[in-house]
């Protein structure tokens, strides 16, 4: 059984800093982005230090925290800004960090969405950046249609569509495959662009 949290701060002073940040707002030249849906749509809830926490029986699958998060109920979605996602193994132990300027997180399946700087780094030292990548909450699946670039001990490899675990252990690309090979005193072994 999957079990699913979220932490809110107190409410009191959530309206409280809400109609504070309001009348500074109303104030000042310059408005605070905030990530939205549409022009005219407007978040049911917005919280500051937002943290959701996925589990499988008891066990943490991830866990996301994101400085800020608009929920809309009309598209079962959360917005959130300046991410960082943990993911955990088996045993619990965090393995690999992912952060981005932005995100979306669909409340229904938990499924996310990240932009903006990609960049998911594992505990082992192999890291991944775009601008776009997908997360399938139930297969564990990362994926991206954008150009992705992994680096693993000096080697790079890039190319455009990326599937992999949230550990890079097993990743895979669909086309435009450019690969830089080297040895472990940083000599280039192979060089391959793509056709």
């Amino acid at each position: 059984m999957t079990s699913r949290s979220l932490r809110f701060p107190q409410v009191g002073a959530l309206v409280l800093a809400a109609l504070l940040a309001g009348a500074v707002a109303g104030c000042g030249p310059g408005r605070e982005q905030r990530p939205m849906g549409s022009a005219a749509e407007m978040p049911d809830q917005e919280v500051s230090d937002f943290v959701l926490t996925e589990t499988d029986q008891g066990a943490p699958q991830w866990t996301l925290h994101a400085k800020y998060a608009a929920t809309y109920t009309s598209r079962s979605v959360v917005v959130a800004r300046d991410i960082r996602v943990d993911f955990f193994d088996e045993k619990g132990q965090r393995s690999s960090e992912l952060t981005a300027r932005e995100g979306e997180i669909q409340q229904s399946t938990r499924d996310m969405t990240a932009r903006g700087n990609v960049v998911l780094k594992t505990t082992e030292g192999t890291r991944m950046t775009t601008q776009e990548m997908h997360f399938s909450n139930t297969q564990q699946l990362i994926t991206s249609s954008k150009l992705v670039r992994v680096e693993r001990d000096g080697s790079t490899l890039e190319g455009v569509g990326f599937s992999s675990d949230p550990d890079l252990r097993r990743f895979e690309f669909k086309s435009q495959v450019d690969a830089t090979v080297r040895t472990r005193n940083g000599a280039v072994i192979e060089t391959r662009k793509p056709q």
